[in-house]
């Protein structure tokens, strides 16, 4: 087994692990990146509509 598929699966089991133990951290986590990701989106669409 080479060490790109060993890292990918030992970082699979540590967010189990972390999603297993802590819900509620790991549900807010989420609710977080779709936050930035949504403000992301909305800054790049006025940007581009002030290209315009």
């Amino acid at each position: 087994m080479n060490l790109k598929k060993v890292l990918t699966w030992v970082v699979v089991a540590f967010v189990l692990f972390y999603v297993i133990q802590q819900p509620e951290a790991s549900a807010q986590l989420v609710r977080n990146a779709g936050e930035a990701l949504g403000s992301a989106a909305s800054s790049l669409s006025e940007f581009v509509g002030s290209l315009v």
